[in-house]
């Protein structure tokens, strides 16, 4: 019995030292953002394969870009409801970006949109938000791509944050986003 014990104490302490160092890295934020490239260069549009995971930038229909991602903790399905951990599908827009994320620079999709807040209010519920794409929570980035190997977000779209610079700079505001089953 006293095996156990320390077995719990131990991962009580660890997962609340795990929680303080991430929330201590907020503060710290990103970092400084790269430079937006050239707009001859820039997406018009973004693609999100969630059954594959993939994300692809595309330049007049022509990809630029693919890489790996993790989605929200129940990636099946469409978003319905703030606390549901899944990515949304449908058609959005990167509508801001925030430099000072809490993860390794954010773009916003516009979830919800009119149906999604629609759909969520005639079931009495919260429809959720602040879906991004980001990269790795601050202070965690040496994880790198070991992040795919699991989905971890509460309903964003995370790439490891070197991919995440590159996202960043190649996809203005008002880039349409489509995320797929």
């Amino acid at each position: 019995m006293r095996k156990f014990s320390i077995l719990f104490v131990f991962i009580g302490v660890t997962v609340g030292l795990t929680t303080a160092y991430t929330m201590g890295m907020r503060f710290f934020g990103s970092g400084t953002p790269p430079e937006m490239a050239d707009p001859s260069l820039q997406a018009t549009r973004v693609m999100v394969d969630k059954s594959e995971r993939i994300l692809t930038l595309l330049r007049d229909g022509e990809p630029i870009l693919s890489v790996p991602v993790s989605l929200g903790a129940q990636p099946e399905g469409h978003k319905t409801q703030e606390g549901d951990e899944r990515t949304p599908t449908g058609t959005y827009v990167i509508d801001w970006r925030n430099p000072n994320s809490i993860a390794h620079l954010s773009l916003h999709i516009s979830y919800p949109n009119e149906v999604d807040a629609q759909n969520a209010t005639t079931r009495g519920v919260s429809p959720g938000g602040n879906i991004m794409i980001h990269g790795i929570a601050n202070g965690w980035g040496f994880l790198g791509k070991l992040h795919r190997y699991w989905d971890w977000t509460n309903g964003c779209i995370a790439v490891t944050n070197t991919e995440m610079k590159t996202i960043w700079s190649f996809v203005p505001n008002g880039t349409p986003i489509e995320i797929t089953e």
